[in-house]
């Protein structure tokens, strides 16, 4: 159990130190719920911060529970086990709805900043928990396509399936508590509130 998002920061960061300093490391957060902790590991590793916008899509009687991810560039990622239980206009309308949201955020995050250049670079993807992975192996795809040399996929919590798919896709998985009877990734966390716009627009202004 973590406090919240910030504690949840400090322990990935601890177990990142390896990476501190070097000006080949950027650290991107999920949005929204890695930013916070994205914004503490990359102030500890003394790297750059910036945001990758990725929208799971959730089952329509179950949102927490992903059938896929959506990226930028037009990414899209089905985890087949739980898509195929689904009608084809139900994962229709979730993937439109979705895709709305994801062209938001990206000119909300993004408007003002740099395109993405990770030609070269260590990437370290932050976010704060993983269930199913499919948001997590949305952003890894997407990394890579955006010229990562090595990527790093890092959280506090994640199922033991989800850990076991990811860390054959990534260089390197730090995931430091895997309980088998997993759930929810909320019962991990103290306050594990819905993070907002300005909470992340804070925490990017905060790293420069």
């Amino acid at each position: 159990m973590y406090r919240d998002r910030l504690v949840a920061g400090v322990a990935l960061a601890d177990r990142l130190t390896r990476y501190a300093g070097r000006s080949d490391t950027i650290v991107l957060g999920l949005v929204r719920g890695g930013v916070p902790m994205a914004a503490v590991v990359a102030a500890r590793l003394r790297v750059p911060l910036d945001v990758l916008v990725v929208r799971k899509l959730g089952i329509p009687w179950a949102r927490e529970v992903a059938f896929g991810a959506l990226g930028p560039g037009g990414v899209q990622v089905l985890n087949d086990d739980i898509a195929s239980r689904l009608e084809p206009d139900e994962i229709a309308e979730v993937t439109e709805r979705e895709a709305v949201e994801q062209r938001r955020r990206e000119q909300r995050y993004r408007a003002d900043r740099t395109p993405l250049d990770l030609a070269g670079r260590t990437t370290i993807l932050v976010d704060d928990g993983l269930a199913t992975g499919a948001t997590a192996r949305a952003a890894v795809t997407v990394a890579y396509q955006l010229g990562a040399a090595r990527v790093v996929l890092a959280a506090p919590v994640g199922s033991t399936d989800a850990c076991a798919g990811l860390s054959r896709i990534v260089d390197e998985l730090v995931c430091p508590l895997r309980p088998r009877d997993f759930g929810a990734v909320s019962r991990y966390y103290s306050d594990f509130h819905q993070v907002t716009d300005l909470e992340v627009a804070s925490a990017l202004a905060a790293n420069g």
